[in-house]
């Protein structure tokens, strides 16, 4: 929900100390140390792995030889997010884009009137509205104001094993019917139906419960504002959610690591990631390698065996959706406009390919093409090298039915709250973890899926009154 806190510094000032408050910060952290010329454009980005950032340098230079705009990069955490904003607001350092934002943090800059949507909205515009996906530009507007430009996108799918399911006769599993039905049928002696996540201390826990409750069409908050999680819809996903998790999936905290464990090694025959989880499913990261019996010979057996879901349906939603993250190139109130719309423009049409070879796994197109090639982005991104150890594109290693299914998968993405116009409870409920939390008692037996509903409706309702 947007507040205004007035103007100039006695704003920045209310934001920054909203931003502390309202989101839970790195210990410690203090804005990145910088002795910028005047003219030169900083550019903090979330994508901080030491590859990643050679990567965008070598981007960035290339930018700089064409325009003559000096560019500084910074690569900060995402969990320090909050408190190098609160230090840089107070004093007076904002970075003039920050790359890789996520929706709710977005939301909260939005907010707290840190964004220049102006300058963003007029990058969308020139480089043309019909080349985005739809639903990118959705999720990063509020009303008619453009937040920030979205850049690229991952979501959450299912990954199962085909050959398990062919040879017991299996439906791929497509909708809540379908998924149960496999669950219980695959969960044998020697290998769980599915592995699901229930760490209380993860965000990852609240991703995969809310991709499965968007199926169902269960949401966060109705369009009047009102927490919607005990609605019958969601009752149906804390159902169906705790039968998984207590008869079907491993005992104990369910982890992203662990579930990830469960499925490479074979002992779990669905499970439910990101599609960060490709390139290590391909066998194409020693640090996260599949390990299951017929992995030693063959380290893409289990590529090649797995099947990919992009949506599922639920009894009270069919048609299915997709939750994913899409992430942004935010222009700070303050920036540089010109020289910072220019620097996006770029990293979304000549820097765009270098960008999202960076990690095609988990950075799928939001620009698909331009004037002159509507399928250009999407098109290369089939043929861009994925990997830490061993690098090939995804399409030598997975079927072309799975390829496509997975360069389409920004096209339909759903997130909770921010259709509603509540896109800033995103952000607490992401970082105080009420769902992770209740879902972590579910998995345990210490809730009933009603009292989860109820504990969980209860939970969030809280976070929004104190967020009003």
């Amino acid at each position: 929900m947007r507040r205004d806190h007035g103007s100039g510094a006695g704003r920045r000032r209310a934001a920054a100390v909203a931003l502390a408050v309202g989101v839970a910060a790195g210990a410690g952290a203090c804005a990145p140390a910088s002795e910028t010329e005047s003219d030169t454009l900083v550019v903090w980005s979330l994508e901080n792995l030491p590859d990643r950032v050679a990567a965008t340098k070598a981007n960035l230079k290339k930018f700089t030889k064409k325009t003559g705009i000096k560019v500084e990069l910074v690569a900060v955490d995402e969990a320090q997010v909050p408190s190098l904003i609160q230090s840089a607001v107070l004093s007076d350092t904002l970075p003039d884009i920050i790359g890789s934002l996520s929706l709710s943090y977005v939301r909260q800059l939005h907010g707290l009137g840190l964004l220049d949507t102006k300058t963003s909205g007029s990058v969308v515009a020139d480089l043309g509205s019909t080349t985005f996906e739809k639903s990118a530009l959705e999720l990063t507007r509020d009303g008619s104001q453009q937040l920030a430009v979205p850049s690229d996108a991952w979501t959450q799918i299912l990954i199962y094993r085909k050959d398990l399911f062919r040879k017991a006769g299996l439906k791929p599993p497509t909708t809540y019917d379908a998924i149960r039905t496999a669950a219980q049928k695959l969960n044998t002696k020697g290998r769980f139906g599915i592995t699901l996540a229930t760490d209380p201390a993860d965000v990852f826990t609240t991703q995969t419960f809310e991709s499965m409750a968007l199926s169902n069409g269960c949401q966060l908050v109705t369009g009047k504002g009102e927490v919607a999680l005990n609605s019958p819809p969601c009752q149906e996903t804390w159902n169906f959610y705790g039968e998984l998790a207590t008869k079907r999936s491993p005992k104990g905290t369910q982890s992203v690591d662990s579930t990830r464990a469960s499925y490479f090694n074979g002992d779990a025959a669905m499970t439910i990631w990101s599609t960060f989880i490709l390139d290590e499913l391909a066998g194409l990261r020693n640090d996260a390698a599949p390990a299951c019996d017929q992995c030693e010979d063959d380290p893409e057996w289990l590529a090649k065996n797995s099947g990919v879901v992009t949506a599922i349906g639920g009894p009270d939603k069919p048609q299915g959706t997709t939750y994913g993250e899409v992430t942004s190139w935010s222009i700070m109130e303050g920036a540089k406009a010109a020289d910072s719309s220019k620097l996006v423009r770029y990293m979304l049409s000549e820097g765009y390919t270098d960008w999202l070879g960076m990690a095609p796994e988990g950075k799928f197109p939001v620009r698909t093409g331009d004037a002159d090639n509507p399928k250009r982005f999407t098109n290369a991104w089939a043929d861009l090298k994925a990997g830490v150890d061993t690098k090939k594109p995804l399409s030598e290693v997975y079927d072309p039915q799975t390829i496509s299914q997975l360069g389409s998968v920004a096209q339909r993405i759903d997130r909770w709250a921010i259709a509603e116009g509540q896109g800033g409870l995103l952000g607490p409920v992401s970082s105080q973890l009420p769902i992770s939390k209740t879902v972590s008692e579910l998995g345990s037996g210490a809730l009933n899926p009603t009292g989860a509903a109820r504990t969980a409706q209860q939970d969030v309702v809280t976070i929004q009154e104190a967020n009003d």
